[in-house]
């Protein structure tokens, strides 16, 4: 299993990053994926990449939460980073108006700035969404010249919103929200595109049932993968086999 979005390098695991790692590959997580939020949490990430070789890849992007009127210097110092390391994808990125709308236009204008870097570059996106998958979806078909490819991380939408997606040839990042009693994904995700799931934790956020409420970790990816096979009718090892070629195909691992 792959767990594609997990934010192992936050102060949260500072504790114990070694042990929550183990528990991954104990459970048969054997990547994790890390994506970059901002400008501090380059070097965390890097790090945690660089103690993990094995089973961390890291992202690079600015989460459209940390744009603030300083956003096109912080651009160019994220985009620079792409001539020192070796990314898998550009992310996350995206469109945020549940907090603040003070910064909507500039979110999209980094939203679809990283968008023309991913064509350039040849590399996927991981797409945060928060009160804004109308917005999202405008500008990314506005983008979309058939070389964009990515996920919208956290999915927790509508099935019309899942096709809409679908048709744009991105993927859906299912987490701890597909086990939530009241978050409406048992309609969701009996009627899914398999060719276009995979699985996430975004860890620490948003831990599956049991653990909702807790700080969530990259071990819990099976408890989401479960939650699926049990919707779908599957076994966990028809849904591990699917998630993981597809997360392999679309991150080039």
């Amino acid at each position: 299993m792959i767990d594609t979005h997990a934010h192992i390098y936050a102060t949260e695991f500072d504790q114990d990053r070694d042990q929550v790692v183990q528990r991954a590959l104990e459970q048969g997580i054997e990547n994790i994926l890390l994506p970059n939020i901002d400008l501090d949490s380059i070097q965390p990430m890097l790090a945690a990449e660089a103690a993990y070789p094995e089973v961390c890849r890291s992202m690079m992007g600015l989460h459209p939460c940390y744009v603030d009127a300083n956003v096109n210097d912080t651009l160019a110092t994220i985009h620079s980073w792409f001539d020192k390391h070796n990314f898998i994808a550009v992310g996350e990125i995206g469109i945020d108006l549940y907090w603040d709308k003070t910064y909507k236009a500039e979110q999209e204008m980094a939203f679809v700035t990283q968008l023309n870097w991913a064509k350039e570059m040849n590399l996927p996106v991981v797409i945060h969404t928060r009160d804004s998958i109308e917005e999202t979806l405008t500008l990314l078909k506005g983008e979309q010249d058939g070389s964009l490819s990515g996920v919208f991380h956290c999915f927790g939408g509508s099935l019309e919103e899942a096709k809409a997606i679908n048709d744009l040839g991105f993927h859906l990042g299912l987490g701890g929200v597909s086990t939530f009693k009241n978050g409406g994904m048992d309609k969701v995700i009996p009627h899914l595109n398999l060719d276009y799931v995979i699985l996430e934790t975004d860890c620490p956020y948003l831990a599956p049932v049991p653990h909702r409420g807790k700080r969530n970790e990259p071990a819990y990816t099976s408890l989401v993968a479960q939650r699926v096979a049990d919707l779908r009718e599957l076994s966990l090892e028809q849904v591990d086999q699917f998630t993981t070629a597809n997360a392999r195909a679309l991150f080039k691992l």
